[in-house]
């Protein structure tokens, strides 16, 4: 496939093409995409060295597959000329997630209910995809009635000017502020921007995404934190279902979930963690208890790469299905 990567100098466009290597996506051709002020610079990808070209040029090419994460305004700008040309279009950015006549997609989810004529695709919001795929094996068995999800999200999930940010405060330097407050030895109850209802955007997509990708009838409240961490985001999640569970079960489930990891062994310290998350795929779940101030209700702790399997890992995967699709109709 002819592949364009929009966003390709970005903090997830380079992660994006680092998965696509790692997964050995069948590319005949990789077309970096970015802005004015990248085009005419060059990428190395595959031990051979491609130039960064605009939209326009990028469509002309008429590439099988564009994957998107360069904002929400760019995507819906350009996203629908990409999809005129033919080309099929997995976004990452917040533009289409809850567009009705989108499919927004985890693959171990909802993966099946794509065709070929899907031209756009909504890539989840990173907190959202380990969100919903530690929940669906046990909605499945026992339906989850409501979620409390208290965020703990790393400073890449705002990009290389957060990264930046820390970096320099940690080296008592000046620099540009991505925050309105230091982050390096704070925590700010503040990601994305607030809503009138006094929540954030990020914890608005935690509630608005669940209900659509998972079930309608799940309610979710949540509290999204950004932290001085780089290795990814974690969630502290309290889970209320309508049946009963043994601990037992709820661990076998998990394991057996495809994307997840099982850490959870209180006895040798075995729970997960950013630091270990860094640079994998994988959902990792640990830290399962009963909540015992109120029945059918557990406590979990869940953390994963958000630039992976939050961003791009979960774009590739989407990648793969469409493949396989359009194969199978050939």
């Amino acid at each position: 496939m002819r592949v364009a990567v929009v966003g390709a100098t970005g903090m997830v466009g380079g992660v994006m093409l680092k998965v696509l290597r790692e997964q050995n996506f069948p590319i005949t051709e990789i077309i970096p995409v970015a802005s004015e002020k990248s085009v005419g610079k060059t990428i190395d990808f595959g031990g051979l060295t491609y130039t960064i070209v605009g939209m326009e040029t990028a469509i002309s090419m008429k590439p099988d597959l564009a994957i998107f994460s360069a904002g929400g305004s760019t995507s819906l700008e350009w996203a629908p000329k990409f999809a005129e040309v033919g080309t099929t279009v997995i976004d990452n950015s917040s533009a289409w997630r809850m567009d009705p006549s989108k499919k927004l997609i985890v693959p171990e989810i909802n993966g099946d209910t794509l065709t070929s004529d899907d031209k756009i695709i909504a890539n989840p919001n990173c907190s959202t995809i380990q969100l919903v795929l530690s929940l669906k094996p046990l909605h499945d068995r026992y339906k989850v009635k409501r979620v409390v999800v208290s965020t703990y999200q790393s400073i890449t999930g705002t990009g290389v000017k957060a990264t930046a940010q820390m970096e320099n405060e940690r080296n008592d330097q000046e620099g540009e502020m991505a925050y309105p407050y230091p982050i390096d030895k704070n925590c700010l109850p503040h990601c994305d921007v607030f809503t009138e209802n006094g929540y954030t955007k990020e914890e608005m997509k935690l509630t608005n995404e669940t209900k659509k990708i998972l079930d309608p009838t799940i309610n979710v409240t949540a509290t999204a934190v950004r932290v001085p961490v780089v290795g990814g985001h974690s969630e502290s999640l309290n889970i209320e279902f309508e049946n009963d569970f043994e601990l037992s079960e709820v661990r076998s489930l998990l394991k057996d979930q495809n994307g997840i990891t099982l850490k959870d062994d209180p006895t040798t310290n075995t729970y997960p963690m950013p630091k270990y998350a860094e640079g994998k795929d994988d959902v990792f779940v640990g830290r399962i208890r009963r909540d015992e101030s109120q029945p059918n209700t557990l406590n979990m702790w869940v953390v994963t790469d958000n630039l992976r399997k939050g961003a791009a890992t979960n774009a590739v995967q989407i990648a793969q299905l469409i493949l396989e699709k359009q194969l199978a109709k050939a």
